[in-house]
């Protein structure tokens, strides 16, 4: 018997060179690259003959309909934005408006203080987090009822200002080819999540934003919220990256085919000391609220017509405060000497705001008539010739 009789008109080696002919422009999915999951159905006992149908049928293969059962799943590493209704596209630039959802989707922050020590602190006046090169950030996600099984976190950092808005949110070139790109996250991503090996790490085709993904876990028992460790790995003042551009950071909830269930945001600044640009931020938006605090629009007014109309003052006057003379100031003295000279100095002063202003007077003219009387002699004593001895010179004598 030839080898042709042997092969039959529909064995498995004439389905796959007919298969790797067919193009699935609907589903998108690569099948043809894909020989493992022609292993996995045949371990499955699925034969892919009967599931397409197509025994007996004399059309083409072009027009077979693919059941599911023969389509991959998608794990969560491919999920994009669900389309719209009608199948219509979603807008490419992501949204940065809080919603909560139908799980109230809430982020929180662990309190911490604004010491120099600190690597990682969040201000909930400026809705900001601040944190050091690749150091831990925990954020704590609080959802109810539960999410869907199969829900998953998404981080996305995009620019804050509308001029950036549309450029992509990359490490510089310096970092991303430091010796931190060890494990499964791309070099560029800036965003990493620490202690979870089911991270993974993705591009949209379409934007090329870069965004991790995890799955959402189960709070422990005892507890409500679940916690993610996040890195962000680039200073915000690296030049060819942010170079000091201020990024938002976006969380959302999604389910395994993408549809969004809730979305938060918040500011993030990566910096070599956290605490010291918390303090410096949160101390000048206290000052742009009390100065616009209890002031009207009609005083504000009048205020802008009376200093138009006034000349501008000179900076010196500006700079004089008024303080009474009763007002005790410490100064710090270092040196042993130089602290009883300042003393004396001091007692000096002292003295003198003790004596009337009429015997100061009177003693300053009497000590001006003796310079006087003084200068007249030295210049008589030259008119006849005499030397002026010097003081060390009468000592001698």
């Amino acid at each position: 018997m030839s080898e042709s009789q042997e092969e039959g008109p529909l064995s498995q080696e004439t389905f796959r060179a007919l298969w790797s002919q067919l193009e699935f422009r609907s589903t998108g999915v690569d099948l043809e690259n894909d020989p493992s999951m022609w292993s996995n159905l045949e371990d499955l006992g699925i034969n892919p003959m009967e599931e397409l149908n197509i025994v007996g049928r004399s059309d083409s293969l072009e027009d077979a309909e693919i059941p599911d059962s023969l389509l991959p799943c998608a794990s969560f590493s491919q999920i994009g934005p669900a389309p719209g209704p009608d199948n219509t596209s979603v807008c490419t630039v992501l949204s940065t408006n809080e919603y909560a959802g139908p799980h109230n989707f809430q982020l929180q922050f662990q309190p911490s203080s604004t010491a120099k020590s600190v690597t990682c602190t969040f201000s909930v006046s400026l809705n900001k987090l601040f944190c050091q090169l690749a150091k831990t950030c925990p954020v704590q996600v609080r959802v109810s009822p539960l999410p869907p099984a199969g829900a998953v976190l998404r981080a996305t950092a995009v620019y804050k200002k509308p001029e950036h808005v549309a450029e992509v949110v990359k490490r510089c070139p310096h970092h991303e080819r430091s010796s931190e790109n060890d494990g499964p996250a791309p070099p560029s991503h800036l965003i990493r999540v620490e202690a979870n090996s089911r991270a993974c790490y993705t591009e949209d085709g379409n934007t090329k934003r870069q965004s991790v993904v995890v799955p959402y876990e189960l709070p422990q028992v005892g507890s409500d919220y679940t916690t993610v460790l996040y890195n962000f790995m680039c200073n915000s003042s690296c030049m060819g990256g942010m170079n000091r551009r201020p990024i938002l950071s976006i969380l959302t909830l999604e389910t395994s085919d993408g549809v969004l269930l809730g979305r938060r945001c918040f500011e993030v600044r990566v910096c070599a000391c956290p605490g010291r640009d918390r303090k410096s931020e949160e101390e000048n938006l206290r000052r742009q609220q009390e100065g616009t605090v209890g002031v009207s629009d009609g005083s504000k007014i009048k205020r802008s017509i009376r200093e138009v109309s006034q000349p501008a003052t000179s900076p010196e006057r500006r700079k004089k405060k008024v303080s009474s003379d009763d007002e005790i100031f410490t100064l710090q003295v270092r040196g042993r000497e130089r602290f009883e000279l300042m003393k004396k100095l001091n007692e000096a002063l002292e003295i003198k705001d003790m004596i009337p202003s009429e015997v100061v007077e009177a003693y300053k003219q009497q000590h001006q008539v003796k310079v006087a009387s003084r200068k007249e002699k030295v210049i008589t004593e030259l008119k006849r010739g005499k030397k002026l001895l010097v003081k060390s010179e009468r000592d001698s004598d």
